[in-house]
């Protein structure tokens, strides 16, 4: 609108003037309301960027029920028929499976009384054990799973020098629980999250164990001490790996922020609480001795590292590109070339899990490589067109060899969702704790994780190995290792 135009309208009137400035309000109302939901689908997300899922803005009840339609309707039309609720044809069943007859405490025969046919009632000498008795087996606890055990302390007097000596009870004097009992404290509040009192309540409800908080914290440290050097031995083994997976995440002691990080491999993990998540952190945990691959997301800190020596996260990348296609033409272009070439590189990589041909997968990822290159030259240049995603193009060509190190090296993967699985559950325990109140908490935090994880990953019981572990210390034996 020009001066004119605007004059025209004033010299109408003052109710031309007023309709004309509601028509303004409506339509800044309308475009508002546009701008709103263009920043909530454009916005970075846990579909669209790094932040976790807690962090996504909550949904409407109206929009996952439109969600889920869709997801129904898409299903439907890759199956090309409705599905049902439930398991579909051909799904394989998990049902429970009969134990061995050597693993039951006690056999109980059952035989009828009366015959289905005739009615006529049979006798105990007909009801003797035959082939194939149906099997239906029960699993129980123990009306009791605590017993107590009385350790007596005598004196002897010395026929010599009448001295008068009481026997000393050693290491079985620093606890009055055994073994058992605190390996399943430990186990159930590290890999279970169970709060030390909520831990004094299920104890004493369940299993009759009158134990104080304060009782259960000495455990912990007791585990915490014990776990010292296999944790120190299993972070030599880790840091000694050809690749390893690196992640970190936020932590607080005493309400204030730290940062846990976490270095992971197939077969184990370890974790190490540290003030912040600068690069010297991540020299501080590799070692000056690390000589293997890092896979990580593009964090700073991890610029440490030559591109030779790292592995870029392709899920991380798989998100950035899903967050430029939802922008706008050259943006959104650039977004849906980034995810066609993406989902091109995860067939290739997953058909190289299955057939284990490493030339072939050279050659599945050389059209792969030579496209993204020209998408990204191209979206690096001066153009005004391109300002929403050059410097993600730029950022890519710098660590250009950090993309395809898996290709070539032995043991590195594509992602880093070994770091982010290892991550899982301490997120949640910091949720749910809100980290430590104390130096030795945290070095617990630490071991007992390591611990837990490790065995996880190696398909270990956490709860055998603690109890292995406060057996060989009662009986004055060597600590058994994490790897």
């Amino acid at each position: 609108m020009d001066q004119a135009e605007a004059e025209a309208i004033y010299d109408r009137g003052r109710e031309a003037c007023v309709e004309f400035l509601m028509r303004i309000a409506d339509r800044q109302v309308r475009l508002e309301q546009r701008l709103v939901a263009l920043e909530q689908k454009t916005g970075p997300s846990s579909r669209t960027g790094s932040q976790p899922p807690s962090a996504d803005t909550p949904k409407t009840r109206q929009q996952r029920r439109a969600e889920a339609r869709e997801k129904a309707k898409e299903l439907q039309k890759r199956a090309g028929q409705k599905r049902e609720a439930g398991g579909q044809p051909g799904h394989r069943g998990s049902g429970r499976k009969l134990l061995d007859v050597e693993e039951m405490s006690e056999i109980i025969d059952h035989y009828p009384d009366r015959c289905s046919g005739c009615e006529r009632e049979f006798s105990d000498a007909e009801k003797v054990p035959r082939h194939g008795p149906g099997r239906h087996q029960v699993t129980e606890l123990p009306a009791t799973a605590v017993f107590h055990v009385e350790h007596r302390t005598h004196r002897l007097r010395c026929s010599e020098c009448r001295t008068r000596t009481r026997a000393k009870l050693g290491i079985v004097g620093e606890s009055v629980f055994g073994p058992a009992l605190q390996a399943v404290v430990v186990a159930l509040t590290v890999r279970n999250r169970i709060s030390r009192r909520d831990m004094s309540e299920l104890l004493s409800e369940f299993f009759g164990v009158d134990i104080s908080v304060g009782a259960i914290d000495q455990i912990c440290q007791r585990a915490s001490t014990l776990l010292d050097a296999p944790h120190e031995r299993l972070i030599k083994q880790v840091l000694a790996s050809e690749a390893v997976n690196v992640d970190e995440t936020g932590w607080y002691l005493k309400g204030e922020n730290r940062t846990m990080w976490t270095a992971s491999t197939p077969n184990g993990a370890v974790f190490r609480i540290v003030e912040d998540r600068h690069r010297d952190r991540l020299e501080a945990l590799l070692g000056p001795e690390f000589a293997g691959v890092v896979t990580s997301d593009r964090w700073w800190a991890y610029d440490l590292l030559s591109p030779e020596q790292r592995q870029v996260c392709w899920s991380h990348l798989q998100r950035d590109f899903r967050f430029h296609s939802e922008g706008l033409s050259v943006q959104k272009e650039f977004g849906e070339a980034g995810l066609a070439l993406t989902e091109a590189l995860f067939r290739a990589w997953h058909g190289y899990v299955d057939h284990q041909d490493r030339d072939r997968l050279i050659s599945d990822m050389t059209p792969v490589q030579t496209r993204l290159r020209e998408l990204l030259e191209h979206a690096a240049d001066g153009g005004k067109h391109h300002r929403l995603h050059r410097r993600f193009a730029k950022n890519l060509i710098k660590l250009w060899p950090a993309l395809w190190t898996f290709v070539t090296v032995p043991g590195v993967t594509p992602t880093n969702n070994a770091a982010e699985r290892s991550l899982r559950g301490p997120v949640i325990h910091r949720k749910l704790s809100h980290g430590n109140q104390s130096d030795d908490g945290e070095r617990f935090t630490e071991r007992s994780l390591s611990a837990s994880v490790t065995c996880r990953l190696q398909h270990r019981s956490l709860l055998s190995y603690l109890k292995d572990l406060f057996t060989a210390h009662h009986a004055g034996g060597a600590l058994p290792a994490l790897l």
